[in-house]
């Protein structure tokens, strides 16, 4: 590197090769960049010498050059290379600025050449134009003559068309009329349809008189040709008498082939009369004061239309155009007729209606009407009073299931049988309800037989419960659910699906009304009427005193087989609730749309949901209620007398042993409900927590060795309570998260009360802070609790109780006295307090 202290000769030179160097990089640089010094050097021609670089530094250029002092010997070769690549340059750029001189010059004169260029193109354009405005017009000027014999052409093509059109419908009008006195209607069928048609062409000449009464010919002798055909459909197929013995003629079914070229009233009128006279016996025979006419003969209704259309295709079937669909028609106006009769019969005879009556003609009926959409495709209902049904629209489900045959009165609800999704079947039979209709409003019949029946099923249930008793315990395979619930559901099912087969309308509202008393009526009877009831030493008390905090009173505990009892009563419930979601949904298919916002099982639901909090409230106070001594002797102990601290006392030991007792038992019963297990273990813990603490309070004094024994016990049922959805299981599985927080957080409060305890009441101050921090509670009385059992005098704790309200922490805002703040931030046993006292107003409620 160079250096500072070199020689004074060397330093010169050193100098003298700086300012060259910056000579040829300036040189270089206007060589390279004509347009100024802004342009970035090596744009122009690119260039690896480091003189070109855009980051070009001199002196690092130059310590490159000599790197050493030794390097410095050859600086006189170097400064002349300098200096012959600086004059080089020189040249170069004398060069390129004499070359610029010119550029002006030689620019002008390359624009006046182009100027000129421009106004030679400019004279040519404008020839071009005028040649291409001559050449248009003498085109026009040939043209002209060659579009006036175009349109010449145009006007004489038209004028022969329509001469001829006139020709033909004078000449069909004049045959039209003398076929039409002939009666030669099949000739007149293909005549008639060709001069309406060329009649169309006439509509803007009608200002024409003659064309005028061309047209009037024509409908006069349409109007001539319906009233003839009628007259001699009217000679042939008389009102009263008898049919022509000879049967249909030729001339009658040509008539019809006219028939479809006129007024379609025509054809209306021909078959509204010929249906009428067809259908004149089966008034006769089955009028309302005939025996044949009630409904257990209504298979012969039935019979004789079947008869009838036989008859008819055998005489009539070719007289008839195919697209008329005769036979269809015959018997959608028997259906309406029989509908009507029906209806009217059964006005009269409304007290002879009986459920099986009512039944079997139902049946007759839907048959009949499956038996028509097999034989008919519906086309003619357009015009009746029952439509065809439109087609749902396809489903974009992946995972519906198409329904495979058709659902029987045998078929069982299972469980999920009604939750897995199917698609909605299309309605297949277009004449669903054409007849059966009128029976719709004499269902009431068939839904009281169903109330009557549902009525006795429930007492049979209850009292094959009362002498079978309650189910054997099934530790193996969980809770056994009752098998009069899925007998219920069945049953259910079958009126469902038979009701609906009758009706979609207002029964199904009526039968979903039954439905719903006999759910309830089942949970109060069969499930909450088994309930097992406890006793006490005062009298006997119901489900709803199992709520109410009692103590001192020794409850008896359930044996194994109550528990299951409970168990199975527990499950049976939770499976009526999923099962009536379930129904709901089924009935709201079944039913029309425009009633299935009046299908609501909720209530229902909510009464078995009832049932199951019964239900657990019922396990978790048979195993309070067995740990209460336990806990009750632990608050009789004398703690300050307490000299070592030893295993765990026996008080813990007893509580261990009830719950290893009954718990096994209830999870092994509910496997199939696992949910509800969760219940029960979080109610036990919000339950017996606020208990012992409330327990753990009586036990006053206490000693230091006391109170350590205490913590002791405390972290072993803390341990215990952890482990009690797995307890005396072979198969260990981690407590859910929601009850282990709800342990974890009770006992917590436990371990801080003793720890409060065992710690040093002096300096007093100290004792306070702790006490806060570690309870985190504002309440007096919890604070006065703590100072009883540590055994202050009265004195003593009335200084500490002024001390701990001087040092609480400052309320919130809206917040006055530490009582409101003790009810913004309840403890654990406040809560279950709560939860205890609302569990008492439903109850009282229901």
């Amino acid at each position: 590197m160079v250096k500072s202290r070199s020689p004074g000769i060397w330093f010169d030179h050193f100098l003298n090769s700086s300012c060259l160097i910056l000579q040829v990089c300036e040189r270089q640089s206007l060589h390279l960049s004509p347009d100024g010094p802004t342009q970035e050097k090596g744009m122009v021609f690119p260039s690896q010498d480091p003189l070109d670089r855009a980051d070009f530094n001199a002196v690092e250029y130059i310590n490159t050059l000599f790197p050493t002092e030794q390097s410095l010997a050859n600086i006189d070769e170097v400064v002349n290379k300098i200096r012959l690549k600086i004059r080089r340059l020189d040249d170069n750029i004398r060069t390129v600025v004499r070359g610029q001189t010119n550029v002006g010059q030689d620019g002008r004169q390359a624009l006046e050449e182009a100027q000129k260029a421009i106004q030679q193109l400019f004279g040519k354009i404008k020839d071009i134009k005028d040649k291409a405005e001559k050449s248009e017009q003498m085109v026009k000027e040939i043209t002209r003559d060659i579009k006036q014999l175009d349109h010449a052409k145009r006007h004489l093509t038209t004028s022969i068309t329509t001469l001829n059109h006139l020709h033909m419908l004078a000449g069909g009008v004049d045959s039209l009329e003398a076929m039409t006195r002939r009666r030669q209607y099949r000739e007149v069928a293909n005549l008639l349809q060709g001069v309406v048609n060329v009649l169309e062409h006439f509509n803007k000449y009608m200002g024409i008189s003659q064309i005028r009464q061309l047209s009037e010919r024509v409908k006069a002798a349409q109007n001539e040709l319906g009233q003839q055909i009628l007259a001699d459909f009217e000679e042939a197929f008389p009102s009263q008498g008898t049919k022509r013995p000879g049967g249909p003629s030729n001339v009658l079914r040509d008539a019809c082939l006219v028939a479809n070229v006129l007024d379609p009233r025509i054809k209306q009128e021909i078959i509204k009369k010929f249906i009428k006279q067809h259908l004149s016996e089966y008034l006769v025979l089955f009028q309302e004061n005939q025996d044949v006419a009630w409904l257990d003969k209504i298979d012969r209704r039935y019979a004789w239309i079947k008869r009838q259309l036989m008859d008819y295709e055998e005489k009539y079937g070719r007289m008839f155009p195919q697209e008329w669909c005769m036979t269809e028609r015959i018997a959608v106006e028997f259906c309406h007729v029989t509908r009507t009769e029906l209806a009217k019969i059964m006005r009269t005879r409304a007290k002879e209606i009986e459920v099986k009556l009512l039944l079997f003609a139902i049946q007759r009926t839907t048959n009949f009407e499956g038996l028509m959409a097999k034989r008919f495709s519906g086309c003619t209902l357009a015009d009746g009073t029952v439509k065809k049904a439109e087609l749902p629209p396809p489903s974009t489900n992946p995972f519906l299931e198409d329904e495979s045959g058709t659902e029987t009165d045998e078929t069982v609800i299972e469980k999920g049988d009604i939750d897995r999704p199917k698609k909605p079947k299309a309605p297949d039979n277009p004449f669903h309800g054409i007849i059966s209709k009128c029976f719709e409003p004499h269902l009431y019949v068939y839904i009281e037989s169903q109330d009557k029946n549902l009525g006795e099923l429930i007492d049979r249930f209850v009292a094959d419960f009362k002498a079978q008793g309650p189910p054997k315990p099934n530790v193996d395979e969980g809770g056994a659910v009752l098998p009069s619930c899925a007998d219920l559901f069945v049953y259910y099912k079958k009126c469902m699906v038979q009701c609906s087969q009758l009706s979609t309308g207002e029964p199904m509202i009526a039968l979903t009304t039954i439905f719903q008393k006999y759910l309830r009526e089942y949970a109060w009877k069969i499930l909450s009427g088994n309930l097992p009831k406890t006793t006490s030493s005062s009298g006997g008390l119901t489900i709803t005193s199992l709520l109410k905090e009692k103590e001192g009173s020794e409850v008896a505990k359930f044996t194994v087989e109550e528990l299951c009892l409970i168990c199975s009563i527990l499950s049976t419930a939770e499976y009526c609730l999923a099962t009536t979601q379930q129904l709901e949904e089924k009935l709201k298919e079944k039913v029309d749309a425009s009633l299935m916002e009046r299908i609501n099982l909720t209530g229902e639901m909510d009464t078995f949901s009832i049932v199951i909090s019964n239900s657990i409230q019922l396990l978790v106070q048979d195993l309070d209620a067995a740990c209460d001594p336990a806990l009750t002797a632990m608050s009789k102990m004398q703690w300050q007398n307490v000299e070592h601290v030893g295993d765990q006392s026996p008080y813990v030991t007893s509580v261990i042993l009830h719950i290893k007792q009954n718990v096994p038992i209830i999870r092994d019963n509910l496997a199939s409900t696992r949910k509800y297990f969760t219940q029960f273990c979080i109610k036990f813990a919000n339950s017996f927590i606020p208990k012992f603490i409330n327990h753990l309070f009586k036990c006053k004094p206490i000693s230091m060795v006391g109170a350590e024994q205490l913590l002791l016990d405390t972290h072993s049922l803390k341990m215990v309570l952890l482990d009690l959805p797995s307890i005396g299981s072979q198969v260990v599985r981690k407590a859910p998260a929601s009850y282990t927080k709800i342990v974890v957080k009770g006992m917590t409060r436990a371990e801080m009360i003793l720890k409060v305890v065992m710690a040093p009441h002096e300096p007093p101050v100290v004792f306070v802070d702790n006490y806060i921090k570690l309870l985190a509670d504002c309440s007096t009385d919890t604070f006065q609790k703590i100072l009883d059992m540590k055994g202050l005098k009265r004195s003593e704790q009335s200084s500490m109780l002024e001390l701990f309200r001087q040092r609480l922490p400052a309320p919130p805002s809206g917040v006055e006295n530490t009582s409101s703040m003790s009810l913004m931030a309840p403890t654990p046993e406040q809560e279950s307090s709560r939860i205890r006292k609302l569990e008492k107003l439903i109850k009282k409620r229901l």
